[in-house]
């Protein structure tokens, strides 16, 4: 019988690598020249073993990390991995391949020790724009060549020398040619970062010794998912629920949702959702299976670290050619909004079982405000895009956050105020809670936020917005309430006021005014069950008000 490994030198490993990938992180961000990734954070990083199973990672966008493993699995079969060499770096967006949209890219570089492959050390980052018809996004692209350059794995370094030719053919297709550079340069630098940590952890324990220890690793975490799993009784579970449209064409865009539970593997099978859509709303089978991922770590063992002994037991069915599993041409502009509703309902699915993990929904959409256009004061071109936050569901015991960002973004940072005024020709009027926008319910739900804009550029300027769920709002769990939908009004109490959810290119004037309301979060359990001291302290704040307090609460 083989000797396990010190559990203390695994710990110290684990928390090493991590740690690795925190600075990876760092420098990505610190050396960003894009604001979505210096400023929103945008990003995710990972470490993997040379299999491309997660070694450790950094916070980021949840579904970003549940499958950067997929993209160097993808090169590895194409050139094996003997096609490696030190200073390598590769490069790709390509939805079908990688699940997300044109603008997210990721990078990775293969990571060698004494002369040979160890690992890789990889980065998926938001670029500012990848060229397209409209500056960054766009809410009504029909098919994928519209949306921006699409890029299959390619060399961005060879042998640690910069690929000029690919790198000036990347830039010269973006909008905002020095930003390009600079992040993919951040990108670069984070990769090697990550070699670099990983090569001193080498230095210290040996290959085999990380090597042994990470699969001490993977074996905790996987025997840890396989007993959460064996808790929950045999069974089929059941939920479904709609987008509301495809951006293009008019009728809800459904998803279904069956969890099947047999010992300790769980299977999540989405035969049956809708098929893919006219407008930008589909998405690649990766994302949809980190999506699946990230819906099964909510409900399974959520407090332990995700290594690449997770998911070991999770089984995806996803039907190609619906949105959840796009094929070329489909446009993948806005691939995320179905996954935060997906996450959503394999959470209701398993909720019977698992009342006390189980969450109300949240209000589940980035709901996207892009502003695009010449500045006049600056005398060049700009564009901001800004996913909102919102209200999150109640669950057992407690009441659900105000103001997140939804589930898909994870560590994904607000634009702060001081940032939008100055550096673009916008001012923010008002930022603040939502009042009544809850699920109601013993535990209410979170409260989403309102945001107003004006423009203040001479010439205006365009607006896209992409906001979701208003059909299928934030559901409520065990007769908890359903949360507000989301509403987006242009110059509200005025003769010219207008009320938007999708738009591309709408001009604005100087002086318009935008404001976007973010949907609230779903309730647990009976409103009228709500602690009176709780609904009191609500309605000193101003969140809930005393004629809602009243009329659904019951409170006197």
């Amino acid at each position: 019988m083989q000797e396990r490994v010190n559990p203390i030198v695994v710990e110290i490993i684990r928390n090493a690598i991590n740690s690795a990938a925190r600075e990876m992180n760092s420098c990505l961000i610190r050396s960003a020249f894009g604001p979505g990734i210096f400023e929103m954070k945008d990003c995710s990083v990972g470490i993997f073993d040379r299999d491309a199973r997660l070694l450790g990672q950094s916070s980021g966008l949840p579904i970003f990390l549940g499958n950067l493993e997929i993209c160097i699995q993808i090169v590895t079969e194409k050139i094996g991995l003997g096609g490696y060499q030190p200073g390598d770096v590769f490069i790709m967006n390509d939805p079908y391949l990688q699940g997300t949209h044109a603008a997210d890219i990721t990078v990775f570089a293969p990571i060698f020790y004494q002369g040979k492959l160890e690992g890789f050390s990889a980065v998926r980052a938001a670029m500012h724009d990848m060229g397209g018809k409209n500056p960054i996004g766009n809410a009504d692209s029909t098919e994928v060549y519209q949306e921006g350059m699409r890029i299959p794995p390619v060399r961005l370094c060879v042998a640690g020398k910069m690929n000029e030719d690919v790198v000036d053919l990347l830039c010269i297709n973006s909008r905002y040619h020095t930003i390009m550079r600079g992040d993919l340069n951040a990108c670069i630098a984070a990769c090697y970062t990550g070699e670099t940590r990983m090569g001193e952890l080498f230095e210290k324990y040996g290959t085999k010794g990380v090597g042994e220890a990470s699969k001490e690793i993977f074996m905790q975490s996987e025997k840890m998912d396989r007993e959460a799993v064996r808790e929950i009784p045999d069974g089929e579970y059941l939920a479904e629920g709609s987008l509301d449209n495809d951006g293009i064409t008019d009728g809800e865009r459904g998803v279904k949702v069956k969890v099947i539970i047999k010992g300790d593997e769980m299977t999540i099978d989405l035969s049956g959702s809708a098929k893919m859509g006219t407008g930008p709303i589909n998405c690649g089978e990766a994302q949809t299976i980190a999506a699946c991922r990230v819906g099964y770590k909510e409900m399974i063992n959520p407090d332990s670290q995700v290594s690449g002994g997770t998911f070991q037991n999770l089984k995806v069915i996803v039907e190609k050619g619906t949105f959840l599993a796009a094929e070329e041409p489909a446009p993948c502009g806005w691939y995320f909004t179905g996954l935060g509703l997906l996450i959503d309902l394999i959470v209701k699915a398993l909720s019977p079982v698992l009342p006390e993990k189980a969450a109300a929904a949240h209000y589940g959409d980035s709901n996207v405000i892009l502003f695009s256009g010449f500045d006049n004061s600056r005398q060049s071109q700009f564009g901001i895009c800004e996913a909102t936050a919102g209200g999150w569901g109640a669950f057992a015991g407690g009441d659900g956050q105000n103001g997140l960002i939804n589930v898909v973004n994870g560590d994904l940072k607000n634009w702060g105020i001081e940032f939008i005024e100055s550096k673009y020709p916008l001012r923010i009027l008002s930022y603040q809670i939502r009042p009544d926008s809850e699920g109601a319910g013993k535990y209410r739900g979170g409260m989403g936020l309102e945001r107003t804009y004006m423009v203040e550029n001479e010439d205006g300027c365009n607006l896209m917005l992409w906001v979701e769920r208003s059909k299928t709002t934030a559901w409520g769990l065990f007769g908890g309430q359903a949360g507000l939908g989301p509403d987006v009004v242009i110059n509200p109490g005025s003769e010219k006021e207008k009320h938007y959810l999708k738009t591309n290119m709408l001009p604005l004037k100087k002086g318009d005014i935008v404001k976007i309301r973010t949907g609230g979060g779903g309730g647990y359990g009976l409103p009228t069950e709500r602690d009176r001291k709780d609904l009191e302290t609500d309605i000193e704040n101003g969140y809930i008000s005393k004629k809602r307090a009243q009329e659904i609460y019951k409170y006197v």
